[in-house]
């Protein structure tokens, strides 16, 4: 079996990881709030359950699977530390959505997770949530901001990225076991 080019045994898959970047904050005044009731917070040192809620509903569909092999002591150090931030996007009470910004390696600043629960896909949420995450980044007056997406990512994902103002800068192709096969997510 082959993907994306790469010879792919049973029981891998094929990753072609696309890495983008922005060294200038965008100056268009961006999309316009959804006419929806919104409410953005930070989940300001969130518990290890609470992130995992949003880790595992926002990347279920897209096989996100790294933080779920941390143990919760591994995972509470990333997400409780100081220079990351986590914002939760509420759509009338309800989480639809998050961004995390990782600030520990200034002065760049990476998207290190954003997406969409699957619910709210498709509502002009995402152009929203992420052109929001770019600006509150821009507060920190980095040098780069920069962000990484893969062929198992939303299909839109990388088109949503270049619209927002991030160039792509490198790529790199790997096979990695089948998280669904070792039981790190299920589908």
């Amino acid at each position: 079996m082959s993907g994306d080019g790469i010879e792919v045994p049973a029981g891998k898959l094929a990753l072609v990881v696309t890495y983008l970047e922005m060294t200038k904050q965008p100056t268009d005044p961006g999309p316009p709030v959804p006419a929806l009731k919104l409410a953005l917070l930070r989940a300001e040192n969130p518990t290890v359950a609470f992130y995992r809620f949003l880790y595992d509903t926002v990347g279920g569909p897209w096989q996100w699977y790294e933080r779920r092999r941390m143990d919760d002591d591994e995972l509470a150090a990333i997400v409780q530390d100081p220079a990351v931030e986590i914002y939760v996007l509420y759509v009338s009470g309800v989480p639809a959505g998050y961004s995390e910004l990782d600030l520990r390696k200034m002065p760049d600043i990476e998207v290190a997770y954003f997406g969409l629960m699957p619910e709210f896909i498709g509502r002009g949420l995402g152009t929203y949530l992420l052109r929001w995450t770019i600006d509150q980044a821009w507060t920190r007056e980095p040098k780069r901001l920069w962000v990484h997406t893969c062929n198992l990512d939303h299909p839109r994902s990388l088109g949503l990225y270049q619209r927002a103002g991030f160039t792509p800068y490198g790529q790199e192709a790997s096979v990695i076991d089948d998280p669904r096969l070792d039981g790190s997510i299920s589908g």
